[in-house]
């Protein structure tokens, strides 16, 4: 099984991640940002990861260091439960519709980090948490986790459609990328022979 538990302590925030990339979709997060955590839920379930998340952060002052926070974790336990990623398929890929809403996750366990973000939200909060941090979410999570991460919302109207269908396209995405292809034989999928 590959898994991994991450833990991030600072100033602004206490963060334990537990993440078992082979897993069913158990889960059981508690960021105390509800909208936060009805969204990390979709990462589990349609990536299939069991997911174990708990963060302690400042949010007297506001939501965002919990929320960037929590993404770096996140983003740490897949680096680390990846290993050296032998033997995974790397690319994913994800179109969700949500009703009105289509967006799209295309990404790379590369090693390269990198963000590109096209999704434009017209209220400024969902439940409490800001749309702005959706952002911060994905380029925290790309970064720490070492993923060319490209996400596209194409039309939506409904805010909530719009953070939930990327967050559903990135678990299908990963689900897709972290899957052990048979035919790799355990190698590295890269004529450089790593992907560091």
């Amino acid at each position: 099984m590959r898994t991994a538990t991450i833990k991030r302590s600072t100033s602004e925030t206490r963060v334990e991640v537990t993440v078992n990339l082979d897993g069913t979709g158990q889960r059981d997060i508690h960021t105390g940002i509800g909208f936060y955590d009805h969204m990390l839920e979709q990462l589990a379930r349609h990536g299939l990861f069991d997911l174990v998340i708990r963060t302690d952060g400042d949010l007297h002052i506001d939501a965002h260091h919990t929320v960037e926070d929590t993404a770096i974790a996140l983003g740490e336990a897949f680096r680390a439960a990846l290993g050296d990623r032998a033997g995974i398929t790397r690319y994913g890929h994800s179109a969700v519709p949500m009703d009105e809403t289509l967006s799209r996750v295309a990404l790379d366990i590369s090693g390269r980090p990198f963000l590109v973000w096209k999704v434009a939200f017209s209220q400024s909060r969902l439940g409490e948490m800001d749309t702005e941090l959706f952002w911060h979410v994905f380029h925290s999570f790309a970064q720490a986790a070492g993923i060319t991460l490209h996400v596209q919302t194409h039309y939506g109207s409904n805010n909530h459609h719009i953070a939930e269908s990327c967050f559903k396209a990135l678990a299908r995405a990963l689900k897709e990328a972290v899957a052990l292809d048979p035919r790799q034989a355990g190698s590295i999928p890269s004529t450089k022979g790593t992907l560091g």
